[in-house]
């Protein structure tokens, strides 16, 4: 079994290898630029957007940090409307043993 694995990995580690050298061998076509249309764009999209087309790395950091947060806005909201209604999530009773 050792030795079935050891000689899938090599094989996956050299189509890899491969597979990238023919991806590198067609380097020297047309560059592909990708930017964000900001044309009748205001406010905090034109904001956004600009941000995407001049650094990819902060628009990662900023979405990484913008998508948890906007999830613990809906889940704290979502608890709010439960309470409201009457669903008591905090003293819940295992139905499980």
């Amino acid at each position: 079994m050792i030795a079935f694995l050891r000689r899938t990995s090599v094989m996956a580690l050299l189509m890899t290898a491969l597979l990238s050298g023919v991806a590198l061998a067609a380097e020297g076509g047309p560059t592909l630029v990708i930017v964000a249309d900001t044309r009748g764009l205001s406010g905090p999209l034109a904001w956004l957007a600009n941000l995407y087309n001049e650094s990819h790395l902060y628009f990662t950091v900023f979405t990484a940090i913008a998508v948890p947060a906007m999830g613990l806005i809906l889940g704290l909201l979502a608890d709010v409307v439960m309470r409201k209604i009457g669903l008591d999530l905090k003293s819940r009773k295992l139905a499980e043993r």
